[in-house]
């Protein structure tokens, strides 16, 4: 069974239980600065988890193409990779516990036909601040889930807020238990020391090889209000289930490189490298996960590049060419990257055109000459080196993208050793700076709905508007950050904003903060937006219904309007300022740049 075709039945199951199939968002999130990626199904839909009211209805489906930064390292193994597909169901405030678990466990056991006996499930164990989810578990035995079969956790498991344990969770947070799914492969097993469950020996959260988790549905049901959890009025279902494991269960192999589309790219790559993947499987492994992941970045117009998401694909190319380097005896078939991502392309024809092949190989093939070039000046640079140490291996790591292996294997003829603890101390370092950098992408966001960076949001509205009726209605928006400091609001334009239209542009904004102008929203089709005179620019799918936010009257006079989920205040009032420009730059050739904040 394909992954296209597990994506399909998924999807046509869950409409046939009265869902709404949604597009999937875009790798790149627009107007959320809170994550470099969408990393999950979960984390476009976080505004109508908290109560939002979704175009779609109440009961939503998608599968979502995600990536997620911190499994770069991981893969290698069989079941890590850095792009996969989350295959997603909620509840909006309509079903719950009852309905959810029986329909996960048909959709597994009867449209993918694995076998009961290989399914086991954990449930929240309850803990001082939120009892057992008895629920849950007298619902898995009412479906015949042997005893021996359901699994019992702690918070650490089987608890979801986006702050932690029900103790860690601040006052406004929502958060609830959750049932996990895994299938069992049945291969031999490794007892860990570190192994947190009380009787110290095999069991579902294990991480031995045995057991591979498939599903999760989070129970969203709790608010923390006065320093307790109190129950919510809208109950919500959040089921994210990872498309390859599924398809790895149906083939009931752990490894989820043997499931097709990685089987193909695999062959493909033996053909080129005359290497076998029994005797490669990491290199393997890392190779086609990284270009694909890569390919499905090009096609979210992501670029490499030392910042951001273009440094996250950067990283990726450049590991797989290391990987691809080693694999040919320290040669590069150009071939094996432009037949790999050709095969990325027809493996998935739900997300990418036959004639697109061709501008994405020229996409990733491109990084993989620049770095050829690095690579040489690296090879030039280490000859100068007369005595290396972890350090300065590092360094050569960090500028050249030198792996560890490459240097031990340069130093090695000179009749030198790397200290490796050195060279992973400076790692760290690196890393743990690296972090601390990152944070500041997370930090405040459009997903907390935070009341400062509800204003924020609301402001870029405005200057959006103020943009184009003083620099002309070419001004389209690129692309925003909002903190809960400032906004960051990307836009098109050939030519250096001058002092005097930042000062009319700042006029014009406040002068309707002044007015007072009411905030709204309204749904409609796409086409109605449109003529409505509703703002739209970026190249995403839209619902059938969206949503409109106006800026004054919405059937009269109107200061601004906008396709936009949110979040918004409800009058210009409530923005408690004025908002003033504090820098205008260049981005890019045709982009300019602008931060605000408001005073």
């Amino acid at each position: 069974m394909t992954i296209e075709e597990i994506r399909n039945m998924y999807l046509k199951f869950f409409e046939s239980k009265g869902h709404t199939i949604i597009s999937p968002a875009p790798l790149v999130l627009e107007n959320d600065p809170t994550t470099l990626f969408t990393s999950s199904g979960m984390q476009p839909l976080v505004p109508y988890l908290l109560g939002e009211v979704h175009p779609s209805g109440r009961r939503l489906v998608d599968s979502q193409p995600s990536i997620r930064v911190q499994d770069i390292e991981e893969v290698g193994d069989n079941r890590h990779t850095t792009f996969f597909e989350m295959l997603g169901n909620w509840s909006l405030g309509d079903y719950f516990k009852k309905e959810q678990l029986p329909w996960i466990y048909e959709f597994l056991t009867e449209e993918l036909k694995l076998s009961k006996d290989k399914l086991y499930v954990s449930i929240f164990e309850g803990n001082d601040a939120v009892s057992r989810d008895s629920e849950s578990y007298e619902i898995w035995k009412s479906l015949g889930v042997p005893e021996d079969h359901i699994y019992e956790y702690g918070v650490k498991k089987n608890w979801w807020s986006r702050s932690g344990t029900p103790e860690q969770m601040p006052e406004g947070e929502i958060g609830g238990p959750d049932s996990e799914i895994f299938f069992d492969f049945g291969t031999e097993l490794k007892l860990h020391e570190t192994s947190e469950w009380k009787n110290e020996t095999c069991h579902p959260n294990c991480d031995c090889g045995r057991f591979l988790e498939i599903g999760n549905s989070v129970f969203i049901q709790y608010k923390k209000e006065n320093g307790k959890l109190v129950e919510l009025p809208q109950k919500n279902v959040d089921f994210g289930g990872g498309l390859e494991r599924m398809a790895a269960a149906t083939i009931q192999n752990p490894d989820v490189f043997e499931i097709k589309i990685f089987k193909d790219l695999i062959t493909e790559l033996e053909m080129h490298t005359q290497k076998k993947y029994e005797q490669n499987k990491a290199s393997f492994r890392i190779i086609v996960d990284h270009i694909r992941a890569a390919t499905f970045l090009a096609k979210a117009h992501v670029v490499p590049s030392n910042k951001l998401q273009g440094y996250v694909m950067r990283r990726l190319i450049r590991r797989a060419v290391v990987k691809a380097r080693k694999l040919s005896d320290n040669a590069i078939d150009p071939n094996i990257f432009t037949s790999l991502v050709s095969e990325i392309v027809d493996s998935y024809p739900s997300y990418f055109e036959k004639d697109e092949s061709e501008k994405l190989q020229g996409v990733i093939f491109d990084e993989v000459n620049k770095f050829h070039k690095t690579l040489d000046k690296g090879l030039k640079e280490a000859e100068k080196i007369k005595e290396i140490d972890g350090k300065i291996a590092f360094d050569l790591y960090q500028t050249f993208g030198f792996p560890l292996e490459l240097s031990i294997e340069i130093f090695q003829e000179k009749g030198q050793k790397i200290d490796g603890e050195e060279f992973k101390k400076a790692f760290l370092e690196h890393q743990n700076k690296s972090r601390s950098a990152s944070a500041g992408v997370f930090k405040g966001g459009l997903a907390d709905h935070s009341e400062e960076v509800t204003r924020l949001h609301t402001a870029t509205h405005l200057l959006h508007a103020a943009l184009r009726k003083v620099l002309g209605t070419h001004v389209q928006q690129k692309g925003s950050n909002i903190t809960n400091e400032r906004l960051r609001f990307d836009f098109v334009h050939d030519s250096k904003v001058t002092p005097e239209q930042i000062a009319e542009i700042e006029q014009l904004v406040n002068s309707q903060i002044e007015k007072d102008l009411p905030v709204s929203f309204e749904m409609m089709t796409v086409s109605e937006a449109d003529q409505k005179g509703a703002l739209h620019f970026f190249d995403k799918k839209y619902e059938e219904q969206v949503k409109v936010y106006t800026v004054g009257d919405p059937d009269g006079e109107f200061f601004s309007k906008e396709v936009c989920g949110g979040p918004h205040v409800t009058s210009l009032s409530q923005l408690h300022g004025r908002v003033k420009i504090t820098k205008e730059e260049a981005v890019s050739a045709g982009v300019r740049r602008i931060y605000a904040t408001i005073q």
